[in-house]
């Protein structure tokens, strides 16, 4: 991403008002993440092993403690959906839950919009070969920090990842930038490497982001009248 680009995204910084109020979840959480596959085959994610257990399912562990085990361990339990769903309507498809989200959790709509495009292109289903789910994508282990109970739920996962933004501009100080970098390369990469981490992924995520929240922001933004 060019720098004049990430120098111009940095203008936005005040559209992610920090919001004090909105201190959420910990960025350094600290738990064991298990999944446990029942009879029916459905995979849950639970941080209670014992629990999880007791009807003789299968239980694996996908995290220690801070998440970075569970991209390996989801990619090996998680059949992998590309965006599938091509039809027009669902660009507006959740429009409803996009605004609750970003009511809630005081973020752009335009933002949010950009994430799930980028995402999974508006498809609910979606399942990447890392294991992240749903419309924002969404990993296990970030799901069961944002209290998501179900991923492929539109709703329960755009408000799941809309808290998680939250969550990382209060971290970064509202820096646009460094929450979409964030979201994708996860809070301790951008903090180890003080700024967006030197992933060509990351790097081309926070261009396609910036890119079309910027594009969103425009169709939004009202059209002066021509003149006669």
């Amino acid at each position: 991403m060019a720098a004049s680009s990430l120098t111009s995204a940095r203008a936005a910084v005040g559209l992610l008002g920090l919001g004090a109020a909105l201190l959420l979840v910990p960025g350094h959480a600290r738990a064991d993440i298990y999944t446990y596959t029942d009879a029916q085959g459905n995979v849950h994610v639970t941080s209670q092993p014992v629990q999880a257990g007791k009807s003789g399912g299968k239980m694996d562990r996908i995290t220690s403690g801070d998440g970075t085990k569970s991209r390996k361990k989801a990619a090996q339990l998680f059949t992998v959906s590309m965006p599938s769903d091509r039809s027009p309507e669902r660009f507006g498809r959740y429009d409803t839950w996009i605004r609750e989200g970003a009511r809630l959790y005081r973020l752009p709509e335009e933002l949010i919009r950009a994430i799930i495009k980028c995402e999974s292109d508006f498809d609910p289903r979606a399942v990447s070969p890392t294991g992240a789910q749903g419309l924002m994508q969404l990993m296990p282990a970030t799901a069961l920090r944002m209290q998501v109970r179900d991923a492929f739920d539109p709703r329960e996962n755009i408000l799941g990842g809309t808290r998680y933004l939250r969550v990382l501009a209060n971290m970064f100080n509202g820096d646009l930038e460094l929450t979409v970098a964030g979201y994708n390369a996860g809070e301790n990469a951008v903090m180890k490497y003080q700024g967006i981490p030197p992933y060509e992924e990351t790097q081309g995520y926070v261009g396609c982001v910036v890119g079309h929240y910027r594009s969103f922001k425009a169709a939004r933004a009202p059209q002066a009248p021509e003149d006669p």
